[in-house]
């Protein structure tokens, strides 16, 4: 293989992981979307970011031709009750940090879906950004993915290694 073309096959994953808007750059990372049964009205897309600049930003808001609404969202525990709750004021991302958007945790919500989440289908989704202003991702839709080791679901109970 030429050192040419290898170089272009390094560019290229390159740009496949980073989302660019403007002067900042994100890296998107273990994406994906759901919805809990075929029929549902409601899904949620799951996002890792890294903001790869020495700025820091919000991510304000989302937007995506699958749903009529788009929120983003997060769970608070209250007496001992999962809630979800828009967050209007938006998830910061600090300058070389990363937020992780998990199940039980902060999500983009979509709501009103325009159609079916089918196992293996792409959903975009766009992520406006404060200062990076919008980057639109490609978010694979995962039906079967289970919760992390440990992590809380929106019921508010704990997961293991096993399924309840």
């Amino acid at each position: 293989m030429s050192l040419k073309l290898i170089s272009a096959a390094i560019f290229a994953a390159t740009l496949s992981t980073a989302a660019f808007a403007g002067d900042a750059a994100f890296k998107v990372t273990d994406s994906y979307a759901r919805s809990a049964t075929a029929n549902a009205k409601t899904g949620a897309a799951f996002i890792t970011l890294m903001n790869m600049t020495d700025v820091d930003d919000v991510l304000v808001g989302a937007a995506s031709p699958a749903a009529k609404r788009v929120e983003l969202h997060t769970h608070h525990e209250n007496d001992g009750v999962m809630k979800m709750v828009h967050v209007e004021e938006g998830f910061p991302v600090a300058a070389g940090d990363m937020i992780e958007m998990k199940r039980g945790g902060k999500h983009v919500m979509l709501m009103g879906l325009n159609g079916t989440l089918e196992q293996g289908a792409m959903v975009a989704v766009t992520l406006t950004f404060e200062k990076a202003g919008d980057i639109e991702v490609m978010v694979p839709v995962d039906l079967e993915r289970k919760p992390d080791h440990g992590q809380k679901d929106g019921h508010g109970h704990k997961h293991g290694s096993h399924d309840h």
